[in-house]
């Protein structure tokens, strides 16, 4: 079961590349919690820690929503996921938020993800049965405003993972792993004024999936559930009354102890990586076997653009990059957006940039939807009509 787990964790998220170097890539259970579901920032290079806020601020930084303009808002996305491979991968995600007077909002999340249908067979070989693997999430967020600049966040959430619909791994029965975890986040907001233009700098912090391990059987080790740090840092501005641009860029680290390296049942490097869920938290900033230069290759950089007209119109750009020994994903993204009234629809579309030799990139071609209501602006439409 261990090996499924781990097999999972590799194909839905870290994607390894073929290198010269030794692989030592971290692997969690439901890797699910890391895909961003959202068009707009799939388009930006899955940056959007800093970003303005929007109605998907609840994946990335739930901070924002103290900041964002409308009362309402809600939102939908679907995400064929490796549709490289398979053609029965996907994510659906429902989001929204409620503003609480000027300085305070609520978040919510609900995601399910299907991983398509398994066929499952015996020790021999035979045919037991198929199965279609399931996770699920379901979560919340508070957000409030300290200053007129910054804020901060703390959310919780229950993730259900049931991979095996309580088939047996041989004569170990099987469960579904559960786990209840938190987020804090931060976001610091400052307009400005350079060269006769107004301009915005953000910075945002996310700590997420603060939670317990997952065990789906009463024998073998439990496991890790994706706990991440992103920091994030965005710059906008309006060039006139009619376009504005903005440029982000984050950073993104795995809080998990790194696999140990290991002659036979002797750890020869690394830590211990089988402890606590705090102790990994902080023991995952200096445990890596490769010292202090595989911790920085475990450090994930993306930077994205934004550009709309007459807020109306968006289009959008990113950059994805991560060491070729931590699974080697590199991508560009595009994508865009249309808003009319109450509604906006955003697109993005993933194009594979390892050219390593051997190296692929199941993601590639990796589309996202997302359709927004921004219950905010049925106000605007009656006050103009």
């Amino acid at each position: 079961m261990k090996k499924i787990i781990g097999f999972l964790s590799v194909l839905l998220i870290s994607m390894p590349a073929f290198s010269q170097e030794k692989l030592n890539t971290i692997t969690t259970s439901v890797p699910f919690l890391l895909i961003g579901p959202d068009a707009r920032a799939g388009a930006m290079g899955d940056v959007g820690v800093a970003t303005n806020p929007d109605v998907n601020s609840m994946h990335w930084n739930p901070a924002k929503f103290a900041f964002i303009e409308n009362d309402l808002g809600v939102s939908i996305s679907f995400v064929p996921w490796l549709r490289a491979l398979v053609n029965d991968i996907n994510l659906s995600y429902l989001t929204g938020y409620k503003k609480i007077g000027d300085n305070q909002a609520v978040g919510f999340e609900l995601g399910y993800f299907s991983l398509g249908d398994i066929t499952f067979t015996d020790i021999t070989g035979n045919d037991i049965g198929q199965y279609d693997p399931k996770e699920y999430i379901i979560g919340s967020a508070y957000s409030r405003k300290l200053s007129r600049s910054f804020s901060l966040s703390v959310g919780g959430k229950y993730i259900l993972s049931n991979l095996t619909g309580g088939q047996a791994a041989g004569t170990i029965p099987t469960v579904a792993g559960q786990s209840i975890a938190a987020d804090l986040s931060a976001f610091y907001n400052q307009p400005m004024r350079i060269s006769g233009k107004d301009i915005d700098l953000a910075i945002g912090c996310n700590i997420s999936n603060i939670g317990s391990k997952v065990s789906y059987t009463e024998t073998i080790a439990d496991d890790f559930i994706p706990i991440n740090l992103r920091l994030g840092l965005a710059v906008g501005g309006d060039i006139d009354p009619y376009n504005k641009i903005s440029l982000a860029f984050d950073i993104n680290k795995l809080l998990v102890p790194t696999p140990a390296e290991y002659d036979g049942q002797k750890r020869v490097a690394g830590m211990d990586p089988d402890v606590g869920v705090v102790e990994g938290m902080f023991q995952s900033f200096w445990d890596a076997p490769g010292g202090p230069k595989e911790e920085f290759r475990e450090i994930n950089y993306s930077t994205g653009m934004e550009y709309w007209y007459d807020d109306q119109f968006a289009v959008r750009s990113g950059y994805f990059s991560e060491h070729q020994t931590k699974g080697g994903r590199k991508y560009f993204t595009f994508g865009m957006g249309m808003k009319y009234t109450v509604y906006t629809i955003d697109f993005s579309y993933l194009i594979n940039a390892n050219n390593s030799a051997g190296a692929t990139n199941p993601l590639a071609n990796t589309m996202r939807f997302s359709l927004t209501w921004d219950f905010g602006g049925v106000k605007d439409v009656k006050q103009i009509k």
